[in-house]
């Protein structure tokens, strides 16, 4: 079937958002205040993180929406679309449409949420990109009669909340690995009683601090934290070094094979290993801190299992220094106190920890890609529905996000 088209203007009014006035701000009131961070990317949900505002407070230079209209985010990010539960007001970032004609809205947010890449194609500007209420007036969308956009927008709202409870699901599966293997790497640090100072297990090396001026079009890779991918250390977003004065200013800081580089400020507990010939003689950037062991008894893979553990999360949490971005450094890691089982001991734990941890990693692949599977899916079936591809009313469901019998 096809459905006509109608600019939005003629089922929708267009109204503009604002901010109150500084004396008018009070957060206390009951009326939601909404920017474009607060989209979730979903029609129902929206997450306000700013405080209420007074209805008198939002009147002053804003406006408020009745529930039931649908907001849209016409800044970055552009497209993102919600149905009011409540009366609402708004920053600039957005922009209500609220109903002018008999609509059913929840039809209407389906087919812009589908349809948000058009929508952000009709954003303009050169500082930032902005949806302007012309250009969102005049968008045009299918508008089928309304006991079809209701059958439409039932349908549509029982499929994708089996679609989004699928997701849900596979996320907190993930979410269990990640769980078990945190528990098992930290029952087996934390049985371990006998501490040592952990500059008595591995030495720390934090790597230079180098000027822009310095960076080349070639030559000696410096890694940067875009290079600790997935355990690995490799030269993903590195700069480049002129080789000689590399040898007389860094060469101390060369990479070797089966180093050890941890990030003082992000990826807290990640532990990426040198194993690309690549890499070898590359120069660690400033903030990234490269862990040689002390004595040839010491296992690395042990170390990696003590950084991921909670028992070194929490020592670290302590000393840790920085206003803005929290970060650590080679002096306080040489505060932090660690287990020191035997050799053998060291090895049962890291061999252990590996296998929770690759499990887990495992997990997380599958999880991700059965909620991209999903999430196209879901895309998919919007489209379909709000553009008259299909007839709900014979579909009911069947073979839509389940599969059927043979």
């Amino acid at each position: 079937m096809t459905f006509p088209l109608l600019s939005l203007r003629r089922l929708f009014r267009v109204v503009n958002g604002g901010t109150p006035t500084s004396d008018a701000m009070n957060w206390g009131g009951d009326v939601p205040w909404a920017t474009p961070a607060d989209f979730s990317g979903r029609l129902t949900d929206i997450t306000i993180t700013r405080r209420s505002l007074t209805r008198d407070g939002a009147r002053s230079g804003s406006v408020i929406v009745p529930r039931g209209s649908l907001l849209v985010s016409t800044r970055a990010p552009i497209g993102y679309v919600c149905v009011t539960g409540t009366d609402m007001a708004f920053n600039q970032g957005c922009r209500a449409l609220v109903p002018a004609a008999a609509v059913d809205v929840r039809f209407f947010g389906y087919q812009l949420e589908a349809r948000r890449a058009d929508l952000q194609a009709e954003g303009l500007g050169t500082t930032f990109l902005e949806l302007s209420s012309e250009r969102l007036s005049s968008f045009k969308v299918a508008a089928p009669p309304l006991d079809e956009q209701r059958r439409i927008a039932d349908f549509l709202e029982a499929e994708t909340g089996r679609i989004d409870r699928l997701m849900h699901l596979y996320g907190r599966l993930s979410g269990l690995a990640a769980e078990r293997a945190q528990r098992v790497l930290d029952e087996a640090v934390e049985s371990r009683t006998h501490q040592v100072p952990l500059r008595y297990i591995v030495r720390f090396r934090e790597g230079p601090g180098i000027m822009a001026t310095d960076f080349r079009d070639d030559g000696v890779p410096l890694i940067r934290i875009a290079g600790l991918n997935k355990g690995e250390v490799t030269l993903n977003g590195c700069n480049f070094l002129d080789p000689g004065q590399v040898a007389r200013q860094w060469k101390q800081f060369r990479l070797r094979l089966g180093d050890r580089l941890i990030s003082g400020s992000a990826t807290m507990g990640g532990v990426s290993v040198v194993r690309d010939p690549a890499v070898v003689g590359s120069i660690p950037y400033t903030g990234l801190i490269i862990l040689r062991p002390t004595q040839g008894d010491v296992d690395m893979e042990y170390v990696e299992t003590f950084l991921r553990s909670s028992h070194f999360m929490r020592q670290i949490h302590l000393l840790k220094t920085g206003a803005t971005m929290q970060h650590f450094g080679p002096t306080h890691l040489s505060q932090v106190k660690a287990p020191l089982p035997s050799p053998a001991d060291q090895h049962a734990i890291a061999l252990a920890a590996r296998e929770v941890v690759d499990h887990a990693a495992s997990c997380e692949e599958l999880t991700k890609r059965q909620i991209a599977l999903l999430e196209e899916r879901r895309r998919a079936l919007i489209t379909a529905a709000v553009t008259g591809q299909f007839d709900v009313a014979a579909a009911g469901g069947r073979n839509v996000t389940e599969r059927g019998p043979a």
